[in-house]
């Protein structure tokens, strides 16, 4: 099966598709943190490739509510709009079956609710963050490891240049399960 990453630089996600036998690719503008295939660009030149799968993980500056204080600022000068409109572009994208991964935000007042809320104590890790993914043609992911512990890690993160950095980073055991249940669907 051929995946997409969208908007991924730690090839966390497409290395575990790669472990699964699947012909993944990461795509972001930044490079990638790991060998591995990675298109360094805009996900936009890619989207009408042949992919049976696509994980997009668009950022969430503009879009998280745990920025709403600047919300009005952010409506003003238009960056929210252009994040929703980058949003639906890869909602709408013309691969059979999508996966878009997003804190809570809103996303689901202005577009529609998520399909499913997950948490990394779910997938092995003990810490909270409240993951959303909307799906299409894909059926919500099954916890495989649920454990104890409910530590608020990222939310806890003090301000560093790099905080965004740490935040964005999909959890292992989120990607393995992403890979060993979607990677099955076709």
């Amino acid at each position: 099966m051929r995946v997409l990453i969208a908007c991924e630089f730690s090839g966390i996600v497409r290395d575990a598709f790669i472990r699964h036998g699947h012909d993944a690719m990461s795509c972001d503008l930044l490079p990638s943190e790991r060998e591995g295939p990675h298109h360094q660009g805009d996900v936009r030149d890619l989207l009408t490739e042949h992919w049976d799968l696509m994980i997009a993980c668009p950022p969430c500056t503009d879009l998280a509510v745990s920025g709403a204080r600047w919300f009005k600022e952010k409506q003003a000068d238009g960056r929210q709009q252009r994040a929703l409109d980058f949003v639906r572009l890869l909602m709408n994208a013309p691969i059979e079956r999508i996966a878009l991964e997003n804190p809570v935000s809103i996303i689901s007042s202005y577009i529609r609710l998520p399909d499913q809320v997950i948490q990394p104590w779910m997938f092995g890790h003990g810490e909270t963050k409240a993951t959303c993914l909307w799906l299409k043609n894909l059926y919500p992911l099954i916890p495989t490891n649920v454990v104890s512990g409910r530590e608020a890690r990222i939310h806890k993160m003090p301000p560093s240049p790099d905080r965004w950095r740490e935040r964005s980073r999909t959890y292992e055991g989120i990607a393995e399960a992403m890979a060993s249940q979607w990677g099955d669907v076709c």
